[in-house]
């Protein structure tokens, strides 16, 4: 199947099956899995225009809506979490899509910072699952504002860099703020899901601005539509999966997770 836009041509059952299996395995920590796909895309499809950012963005605005409803009809979704998540990100996603078109043209410093983070964030999940001496205990997690505060932030690095922030935010609620990782997945993907749709319409108003010059900034909706319903089994698929695992065990992947993301950033991916 080819798809014009982006100039891939592939077997769109891969894709599904790509997408399903990310998906799958991201879900129950509260991630869709979009920071995997940009990779995939870029290095496997040969997409390497602009437009693999809001493709990606595409993904999660379809994707995301299958974990959510899982974890809805289990009522284990933290509203009051998810509300506070996305009253923050917002603003921080427009913020951070200007800073990439003008501050961070060239965010290869910014990137390393996410990247030592995210690996900081990471290690401390894996020790923790490990049960290594020093392990943090379950608190009672932070404030509203100091969550808002983080999400803000966290909009600001989802809007840099295109992805639904649920790769970053996840593992600061869990790590930081001690939440248990079954109230902070589904309102990560809420977070994740508005998110990528204000990225995704700001990426639009780009391509009609012109601000890509001669390369397409606009989405290729046919290939983001193509893996977003495999993400949307997948994150549906995941969620249930949720309620049979261990909290250590999905604690666990999330820090691998956050680790090859952070790895991602600082080889300057």
């Amino acid at each position: 199947m080819y798809f014009p836009v982006s100039g891939v041509e592939a077997n769109p059952l891969v894709l599904l099956l790509v997408a399903f299996a990310v998906s799958g395995l991201c879900a129950p920590a509260g991630v869709s899995g979009a920071f995997l796909l940009l990779p995939f895309q870029v290095s496997v499809l040969g997409f390497t225009s602009p437009a693999v950012s809001p493709t990606n963005l595409i993904y999660n605005v379809l994707a995301a809506p299958g974990g959510i409803y899982r974890y809805a009809a289990d009522r284990s979704i933290s509203w009051p979490l998810a509300r506070t998540i996305v009253l923050g990100s917002l603003p921080g996603v427009f913020l951070g899509a200007v800073l990439r078109v003008t501050v961070f043209a060239d965010p290869g410093i910014f990137k390393a910072f996410v990247g030592l983070v995210l690996l900081y964030l990471g290690a401390r999940l894996l020790l923790e699952t490990f049960g290594y001496p020093g392990r943090s205990r379950p608190g009672r997690g932070g404030s509203r504002g100091s969550v808002l505060v983080l999400a803000f932030f966290v909009g600001v690095v989802g809007g840099i860099y295109s992805i639904g922030g649920g790769a970053i935010i996840a593992p600061f609620l869990v790590a930081i703020f001690r939440l248990p990782v079954r109230t902070v997945a589904g309102a990560a993907l809420v977070g994740t899901f508005v998110t990528s749709v204000a990225g995704i319409a700001f990426f639009e108003l780009l391509e009609v601005l012109g601000a890509g010059g001669e390369e397409p900034v606009s989405p290729d909706w046919l290939l983001g539509a193509v893996l977003g319903l495999g993400g949307l089994a997948g994150t549906y698929a995941g969620a249930y999966a949720q309620r049979l695992l261990p909290e250590t065990g999905i604690k666990g992947v999330l820090g691998v997770l956050v680790c090859l993301l952070a790895f991602g950033y600082l080889a300057g991916r």
